[in-house]
């Protein structure tokens, strides 16, 4: 006789939901910095309890993506350019170089989960939605990440990731960019293919110098 099994939902899973589903709204853009997010609306929308909210945004607020102000509740921080830029120059310390290495060593099945990624990008690009485009974006970094041999260098790069997202969020909601960001995946897709460390970690610096301007001119607007 089989064992039985608890399929009762834990508040934990709950909230881990809650904090997903928060995380994409601040990606996509449907919380504006300087917004001031209320508990009571957000309980509303999420169906969840007070308690369980205030355990997503306390995650959040670890990620950075929001600030809880004492007295004013939470609210999307007003990220500054020189804020963005130090985001941009820890990327391509770490991508380029994640890059490299990852064409020098990623295996076939990882080579195709790459190619698939590529083209869920390149389906996601042709739409118009925005966190489908985040997250396919990500996860086509999280293969290069997870196979570039340095289990160090993928978790600085994760911890990162939340606020990575929000300016990839925020530089591809300019009109041609998504399509402007998967011709360069696909150079560095193809670099790495071929095995060419140099050229991948040319087609990533090339990729963040252009995403750089992107988020740069999506924030003078």
């Amino acid at each position: 006789m089989p064992p039985e099994l608890n399929l009762q939902i834990s508040p934990r899973t709950v909230q881990q939901e809650a904090v997903g589903k928060l995380r994409l709204a601040i990606f996509s853009g449907l919380f504006q910095p300087g917004t001031r997010l209320v508990e009571s609306q957000l309980c509303a929308q999420l169906g969840i309890s007070r308690p369980s909210l205030r355990e997503a945004l306390r995650s959040l607020e670890a990620e950075r993506l929001i600030e809880i102000i004492p007295n004013r509740g939470p609210s999307i921080p007003s990220l500054s350019w020189d804020e963005a830029v130090a985001i941009y120059e820890v990327r391509e310390l770490l991508e380029v170089e994640a890059a490299g290495r990852c064409a020098a060593r990623i295996p076939p099945e990882q080579l195709q989960a790459l190619e698939r990624s590529l083209a869920a990008f390149a389906q996601a690009a042709s739409s118009n939605d925005s966190m489908a485009r985040v997250t396919t974006a990500a996860e086509f970094y999280s293969i290069i990440l997870a196979n570039c041999g340095n289990p160090v260098l993928e978790e600085l790069h994760r911890g990162l990731l939340a606020r990575i997202s929000f300016f990839r969020g925020r530089s591809m909601s300019l009109e041609g960019r998504a399509e402007g960001s998967l011709a360069e995946m696909t150079e560095l897709y193809k670099a790495i293919a071929n095995g060419d460390a140099k050229a991948a970690r040319k087609a990533a610096r090339q990729h963040l110098t252009r995403a750089k301007a992107a988020a740069r001119k999506s924030m003078d607007l």
